[in-house]
């Protein structure tokens, strides 16, 4: 795969709304998608074999947890990632820098990199631009990103501009020492929610010659309206030819308002996360499958859903299996989430080709209800 060469394509657009097609090392990616998140080498109570049921067509890895646990020299022992998990489909690694950034009290930037302290024994380690380069190399995920300073909302404009200037001096860094040809590494477009600085950090991470751009800072507790307003005004500057990865992002209405803006690429915790938790996103809305009203309710937790768990179990016992505290009640309502999800985004896909995205969108929200 030395020799591979990345392809996007986009195959039909719709004013903003694009889908298309990325090739990898490890095959196509139909755009718009979701990736589920694997944190750690594996999507949280979901195996692999479900992955590929559902047909998840890219997963993602984290590069700080990867880093730690089990660490380098394990990974490169197994033969990369992709060997060590058994997951022969694309995967995307980020750089940590989210993780890194959310440990306070337990970092220290400088222009150098960032030193911090591990959340597991307090050892101290160091990334800098390079060192996150070399380790996604040895990961051999397919698409990497460089490390970059995630900023908190809300964030004054003068320490947003100050942290920019980092986060684009570490993007020529990692440019500059990345050199494998069959892994794609990303631009990520920071700048809090400032317009322009927004559009400032667009048009550099273009004339750097990134080929895929991910928007990264969003979705850190600032009301949607606002990332809505920030989307508008960033994607125009990003280059039409290229993949485009809303970060961190991934509830049914994310999808909706960021493929009408232009977005191809997705990635969230959410389904997982609140899954464990006894939550079930369906087609008329977010449903908590602890409360007693289901507890003699037989029928599917969504009837329009064709997954496993709409066709094979019910409300009841669902409920059951979260009040007595089975795990698998944990594992179902993620595999449905992440499903839900899955589809969601190709039926979302499908629209864009046949031309009638609005009226999809029309007549989902018209059932559903973000609870």
């Amino acid at each position: 795969m030395k020799h591979f060469s990345f392809e996007f394509e986009v195959e039909k657009k719709l004013n903003r709304a694009r889908a298309g097609v990325l090739k990898t090392p490890h095959g196509e990616i139909k755009t718009p998608v979701f990736m589920p998140v694997g944190t750690r080498a594996t999507v949280k109570g979901v195996s692999y074999r479900e992955l590929e049921e559902m047909d998840a067509r890219i997963i993602l890895g984290n590069t700080y947890h990867l880093y730690l646990r089990p660490g380098m020299e394990v990974i490169r022992e197994a033969g990369g990632l992709h060997k060590f998990m058994n997951w022969h489909r694309p995967i995307l690694t980020d750089s940590g820098g989210y993780q890194v950034f959310s440990l306070m009290k337990l970092r220290k930037l400088n222009p150098q990199g960032v030193t911090f302290q591990s959340h597991i024994d307090g050892s101290k380690h160091l990334f800098t631009p390079e060192r996150v380069v070399e380790i996604q190399n040895a990961l051999g995920s397919d698409i990497m990103m460089p490390l970059d300073e995630c900023l908190p909302y809300p964030c004054p404009r003068d320490e947003a501009k100050k942290s920019l200037e980092i986060t684009h001096d570490w993007a020529k860094r990692s440019l500059a020492h990345h050199k494998r040809e069959d892994q794609w590494l990303f631009g990520i477009i920071q700048g809090g929610f400032h317009e322009d600085l927004r559009e400032k950090s667009a048009r550099f991470m273009a004339e750097q010659g990134f080929r895929g751009f991910s928007i990264g800072g969003l979705s850190v507790g600032e009301p949607k309206e606002e990332m809505h307003r920030i989307l508008d005004s960033v994607v125009p500057f990003i280059p039409e030819e290229s993949p485009r990865y809303l970060m961190g992002v991934g509830s049914p209405e994310d999808f909706f308002e960021g493929i009408e803006r232009g977005i191809d690429m997705f990635d969230c915790v959410l389904p997982t996360r609140i899954g464990r938790n006894g939550c079930m996103i369906t087609h008329r809305g977010k449903l908590n499958i602890r409360n007693a009203r289901y507890t003699r309710d037989f029928s599917s937790p969504d009837p329009r859903c064709d997954c496993f768990v709409c066709k094979n179990h019910t409300l009841a016992y669902l409920r059951h299996l979260f009040i007595v505290g089975e795990m698998l009640g944990s594992m179902l309502a993620s595999y449905h989430n992440l499903y839900f999800s899955l589809k969601l985004v190709e039926k979302i896909r499908s629209s864009i080709i046949a031309g009638n995205f609005e009226d999809f969108k029309n007549s989902f929200y018209s059932g559903y209800s973000g609870g």
